[in-house]
């Protein structure tokens, strides 16, 4: 949240050129507040071990955050018990007629499948265009990113012979930019897939900004100029353990399978892991929240409304 201050105190323009973000007096007395609204597309199969994730992340606000789990189907799933999912899941065709000041659409596990063959691909599809009429801003991660650069712009992914795994070093890349203020010169995040995108491809779109990335893992964040679409192509949700996890499940299958990179002490997979991002996670979504939700965001939900603050979106 933003501090308030007199108009005319000198400060205000002193921090302002800092990038700490403050508001002016007149400005705050202006705005209308009232419960963000806040749906989260859940793709992962273990759903309640994700929504720990991210509710965690977007607890650290003042911010009062109506959440709203959503599922792309109703066929059951092998992690999530179905009661669960009755009892505190919606499914999208029940909620496309309402609108949402943000939307998180999470990774899935089809890192190797071409789009063409997710069996719901024409449905997300459909969410992704009901979105950008919808919704004031969204963030897709990891597979969500990259299945929304293809269906929005025609990016699509490469994918590499060995999985990407492990934590890795980023730099910001813009000092002005709201959704990393305040991060550090460099900060980490855990990235665990298959699937990139080459940065001049990123670059070939004018309502691009690439906003972070890794001399390793590549680009990392993206958003379109409007602030309306964040793409995350790592995890900075997980938790110090979840990447240990994904490393045993892997050896499962292929006993070759890489161990994830600057993660465990020693890179040795018998010593605990360490967690190093967790600040900057969420950091992240704080600054989502305030600076790409609240701040501008319709005081009144409906499509005219959010269309007004995304006049170059096309309905």
């Amino acid at each position: 949240m933003p501090i308030k201050i007199p108009d005319q105190l000198p400060a205000l323009s002193v921090l302002d050129n800092e990038n700490i973000f403050v508001m002016s007096e007149n400005r705050a007395i202006s705005q209308e507040i009232r419960p963000m609204q806040v749906a989260i597309l859940n793709l992962m199969p273990n759903k309640i071990e994700t929504e720990v994730q991210i509710l965690r992340m977007l607890a650290n606000t003042p911010l009062q955050i109506n959440i709203e789990f959503v599922r792309i189907h109703a066929n059951e799933s092998k992690n999530t018990p179905t009661e669960h999912l009755e009892n505190f899941y919606c499914l999208f065709d029940d909620i496309k007629h309402k609108q949402y000041d943000g939307l998180i659409i999470t990774g899935a596990p089809l890192a190797l499948l071409d789009y063409s063959e997710v069996s719901y691909w024409d449905k997300i599809c459909e969410l992704f265009d009901w979105a950008e009429k919808n919704v004031t801003s969204t963030m897709f991660s990891c597979w969500a990113a990259h299945a929304a650069l293809y269906h929005h712009y025609g990016i699509n992914r490469h994918l590499r012979d060995k999985k990407l795994s492990g934590v890795f070093q980023h730099k910001p890349l813009d000092v002005r930019e709201p959704l990393t203020r305040g991060f550090d010169e460099t900060f980490n995040v855990p990235h665990s897939r298959y699937g990139y995108i080459d940065k001049s491809d990123y670059q070939r779109i004018p309502d691009l900004n690439i906003l972070a990335e890794s001399e390793q893992a590549g680009v990392y964040l993206v958003a379109s100029k409007n602030k309306q679409q964040v793409y995350l192509t790592g995890h900075p949700e997980y938790d110090t353990s979840t990447l240990h996890e994904e490393y045993l499940r892997d050896r499962q299958v292929d006993e070759n399978a890489a161990l994830p990179e600057n993660y465990y002490k020693d890179n040795d997979a018998n010593n605990p892991p360490i967690g190093s991002w967790r600040s900057h996670g969420s950091l992240l979504f704080t600054n989502w929240l305030n600076y790409y939700v609240y701040q501008i965001t319709p005081y009144k939900l409906d499509v005219s409304n959010i269309q007004a603050i995304h006049p170059d979106t096309v309905i």
